[in-house]
């Protein structure tokens, strides 16, 4: 089966499109470096009363640290990083760069009467934010975030797929998710919802396709033509 098949039977007419963020959508952390955030994060778990290890002193990922922070701190340790978080995101979302044809298949969805969630890790409100910015918020229903405080929750949880999917009203297997991360593909796998892998790194392509991507796209721009070629 040719890709060009392939999506069009994953973006049929009777899927509803669920949408990743960053990645798919813009690089949240162009302008505002990922490590940077992360970095930070750190600094304020050192004001705490948690011995912070040494991999987590080298960690990159804002995410990641949040993880731990929930996995080995208290409620009160916990909210005071993802506060900060929410705050780092809301500022990193004024130099994000928007991704290549990332808006185009928000447009396309809507051209062909779809609906689009945006289920992420990243908070609400930095999403919010983004798409009114980008003048993208009437074509998006709805927006599935971080929950505030619960890490556990982020992908690969299925939950924030499973609960994208109640908004639509329809099971999860007539959702497709577009995402860039093995969680996304590992997420959308425990929720029963097909995937579509965005390799935006050519080191990406094999890794998303091993996690049990249903097909692996290089460019948004494939699902935007497959969107369009969709019957209204």
């Amino acid at each position: 089966m040719t890709k060009s098949i392939l999506l069009a039977n994953l973006l049929g007419p009777s899927r509803r499109l669920l949408l990743d963020f960053d990645g798919p959508v813009c690089s949240i952390f162009a302008g505002y470096p990922a490590p940077v955030i992360a970095n930070e994060l750190v600094r304020l778990i050192r004001e705490t009363s948690l011995v912070v290890p040494v991999f987590l002193a080298q960690e990159r990922d804002p995410l990641e640290v949040l993880r731990w922070v929930g996995a080995n701190g208290s409620p009160s340790e916990l909210q005071t990083i993802e506060e900060a978080l929410c705050a780092a995101e809301l500022r990193a979302v004024d130099s994000a760069e928007p991704t290549p044809s990332g808006s185009e298949v928000i447009l396309a969805a809507a051209e062909v009467g779809l609906g689009i969630i945006i289920v992420s890790n990243n908070s609400a409100a930095a999403i919010s934010k983004y798409l009114e910015q980008r003048q993208l918020d009437g074509f998006v229903l709805a927006i599935v975030g971080r929950a505030f405080a619960e890490p556990h929750l982020m992908k690969p949880n299925p939950a924030p797929i499973l609960r994208a999917a109640r908004s639509f009203g329809v099971a999860p297997e007539d959702c497709v998710l577009v995402g860039d991360s093995i969680t996304d593909v590992e997420g959308a796998r425990a929720a029963g919802v097909p995937v579509i892998g965005y390799a935006n790194r050519q080191d990406k392509v094999a890794s998303l396709a091993a996690a049990g991507a249903d097909a692996v796209v290089e460019s948004m721009q494939e699902i935007a033509q497959a969107l369009l070629r969709r019957p209204v």
